[in-house]
């Protein structure tokens, strides 16, 4: 279908674009901005009048919890509420029952993905067969079914000669190892951030150490064997340190952050509200505040949703007993927008972190911009409209997020995936 989406704001980050412009769509294409192509006939007009037209969101971690845990969500509840979101990317992290270690795993998920007709996955393979740190998985075989990097997930490798040896054959190929920083000994048992919160509340903490010491080992690894590093979730001060050091010092390493922690302490656990249960936790307010610097002077490259959708049982229990994660997909949007406007940041800079930014750690080409040529991944929000996030206007399955109540501003109009209108709010 051609499509002429009309007189909006069109802010592309790729391109440095804000400016007022029509966006021209044709063969799951954008064909034309500005002024129409010669024999170009609109099928279906978008009104963007007052509205923002941007890239598809990309989003770097996002769990849809198939194979193995349909009981949480299931492909189809989550790729409605990536849509409903405005995400039309999504890197999936490997802890799926069986963990994507095998080629077949990984074609059955795409396979699944592209019946849907939502948005397109990318797939992060296990590093280390059944994650389990002690054999390796065959990364070559899984990139030819997929996979754009490989990862522990929240799953660290006890055996650093493992990791090393995986590094190794990472960095011969040239795949990027996305490693979440967790000190496997020092972050055992813990379930909150080592502070005041925790003692008071009785709950057993989780150090700053358990990030930075990991950090040191996974660094000084990288170094060694050339591997490309990505830091997922980095959650302290100290851990954003420890990266621009190695930066200084010539790495190739790269990272992100959740959109719980750029908006979060250790403070709004509160009495044990147990959608703050994080992995890794909520750290203190200096941390919070040192990665929102971080994020908008760019030290941080991208910021993600981390969206682990859970089931009603498993956040109803004690915070320790809970089960860890929170949803997000539907408010990456809202709160890249909020954490912007608290910054200081014209938009242009704020969807960098979640459009063009997030799409060079991943190696999309063909999205997370609006040139001519592009495949035609788009959203059409309103920023000036705000919504109340609600467990009845969440489309995602898990209803778990700390923001429950919340009034925050943007709201989707349209998610275009490959130039087909996905989703109309």
């Amino acid at each position: 279908m051609n499509i002429l989406i009309s007189n909006g704001r069109v802010v592309d980050p790729a391109r440095r674009t804000d400016a007022v412009q029509n966006v021209y769509v044709a063969g799951g294409k954008i064909v034309a901005l500005g002024n129409a192509p010669d024999g170009f006939v609109a099928e279906r007009t978008l009104d963007a009048g007052g509205l923002v037209v941007a890239p598809g969101f990309i989003d770097l971690a996002a769990r849809l919890r198939e194979p193995g845990f349909e009981y949480r969500a299931t492909l189809e509840s989550e790729m409605e509420a990536a849509m409903a979101g405005g995400v039309t990317s999504l890197a999936i992290p490997p802890d799926t029952d069986p963990a994507l270690d095998e080629p077949g795993l990984v074609e059955m998920l795409t396979y699944r993905a592209k019946k849907l007709n939502r948005a397109h996955i990318y797939p992060v393979g296990a590093l280390t067969i059944g994650l389990k740190g002690e054999r390796l998985s065959e990364m070559a075989e899984l990139v030819e079914a997929g996979c754009v990097a490989f990862s522990q997930a929240n799953v660290p490798i006890v055996d650093n000669g493992v990791l090393m040896r995986a590094m190794q054959y990472a960095a011969t190929f040239g795949f990027r190892v996305w490693l979440q920083p967790l000190a496997p000994f020092l972050a055992r048992g813990g379930n909150a951030h080592d502070g005041e919160v925790a003692t008071r509340l009785g709950l057993a903490g989780m150090p700053v150490a358990a990030e930075t010491v990991a950090l040191y080992t996974y660094l000084e690894l990288a170094k060694i064997t050339g591997a490309r590093l990505h830091i997922t979730r980095l959650s302290s001060a100290a851990g954003l340190e420890l990266i621009e050091r190695a930066r200084t010092e010539g790495m190739d390493v790269s990272c992100d952050v959740s959109i719980n922690h750029v908006h979060l302490c250790d403070m709004d656990i509160g009495y044990f509200n147990s959608n703050c249960h994080l992995i890794p936790p909520l750290r203190s307010q200096r941390d919070r505040e040192a990665l929102c610097r971080g994020l908008a002077e760019g030290r941080i490259d991208a910021m993600c949703s981390d969206h682990t959708p859970v089931d009603d049982d498993g956040k109803q229990a004690p915070f320790a007993e809970s089960e860890p994660g929170a949803t997000g997909l539907e408010l990456l949007l809202p709160l890249t927008l909020k954490w912007a406007e608290r910054a200081g940041l014209p938009l242009l800079d704020g969807l960098a972190r979640i459009t063009s930014d997030a799409a060079k750690i991943i190696g999309i080409t063909k999205a997370g911009h609006l040139s001519p040529g592009a495949r035609a991944d788009i959203c059409v929000f309103d920023p000036a409209t705000h919504v109340t996030i609600a467990h009845d206007t969440l489309k995602s399955q898990g209803k778990n997020t700390p923001f429950l109540g919340m009034e925050l501003p943007g709201k989707v109009r349209y998610t275009l995936v490959e130039g087909q209108v996905m989703y109309e709010g």
